[in-house]
């Protein structure tokens, strides 16, 4: 029964409910303590979310909707809190914030960008789909990647002269703007 809310709360319209956890109420308590709080709202969302499925079932209104958005905000701000501190305790024991740094990659094209380290089931030398969305570098599309990047090249050279042109013509046309662009 610790799925379902108070036999009390059922069938009323609205329910009291109060306010969600602040941040700075939050970096007060100690780690053991947000610990017990986040089971606390996790036990609480499950039970507010098993009753709006109840509710939905029996086609009736869910009282105060709302009270989800305040447990799961409760929650975040726990998740706010307690990323700070690690970032902090890293910060003093290894001099970085131990979150996992961006690098480059290339894509299926062969085309660089900026990823975001994940963790995989598989490992990457043994994952097929990983493999196929990041080949190794590969010569055959070298000479198109060297247009592409030239293409992009002379698109921003011809920007910057279009700017120039552009500032020029206003200077002319308003003299009083001259260090304003």
């Amino acid at each position: 029964m610790e799925f379902f809310d108070d036999k009390k709360n059922w069938g009323e319209e609205t329910i009291k409910t109060g306010r969600p956890w602040r941040v700075d109420e939050l970096r007060i308590k100690s780690n053991s303590d947000l610990h017990k709080l986040w089971y606390v709202l996790l036990k609480e969302r499950n039970m507010l979310l098993t009753m709006q499925h109840e509710y939905e079932r029996q086609s009736e209104l869910f009282p105060n909707p709302e009270r989800i958005e305040k447990v799961e905000d409760s929650m975040e701000n726990i998740m706010t809190v307690v990323q700070e501190r690690d970032e902090a305790y890293n910060l003093l024991e290894t001099g970085t914030t131990g979150q996992p740094s961006r690098y480059y990659a290339r894509n299926f094209l062969g085309l660089k960008y900026l990823r975001r380290p994940k963790e995989y089931h598989i490992p990457r030398f043994m994952n097929k789909t990983f493999h196929l969305t990041h080949p190794p570098a590969n010569t055959q599309f070298s000479k198109y990647i060297r247009l592409y990047y030239e293409k992009k090249r002379l698109a921003k050279q011809s920007y910057l002269q279009r700017e120039r042109r552009r500032k020029k013509k206003l200077l002319e046309e308003f003299p009083h703007l001259e260090g304003k662009l």
